[in-house]
């Protein structure tokens, strides 16, 4: 399995209503190249069977979606995913969930 195939294999593990980030996704394979899995990410020939809206930036911002920060806001708010306004900057969104955390 290559780097791209390894990230997407798991991000289909994510549950639904749960978030996890890219770095998190980069330890869990033994890497810190979360910027890798953003692009693997970008190239996912498999959503939404692979979930890339469920992962996000390292500090919990909605970030990297092929088709629109909306759209993957509201793909996990219909998820059950709480998504609030960042106070420092309302032009940003963040999640406000604990993290994914794969074993």
């Amino acid at each position: 399995m290559n780097f791209n195939e390894r990230v997407w294999a798991l991000t289909s593990r994510i549950p639904e209503g749960e978030v996890t980030t890219y770095g998190e996704i980069a330890r869990k394979m033994g890497t810190k190249a979360a910027r890798a899995v953003g692009n693997a990410l970008n190239r996912n020939p498999y959503a939404p069977e692979v979930p890339c809206h469920r992962v996000v930036a390292s500090n919990g911002a909605l970030t990297g979606f092929a088709t629109g920060l909306a759209k993957k806001e509201r793909i996990l708010a219909k998820e059950g995913v709480k998504v609030s306004v960042d106070h420092k900057d309302a032009a940003k969104k963040r999640i406000v969930v604990e993290y994914y955390k794969f074993r």
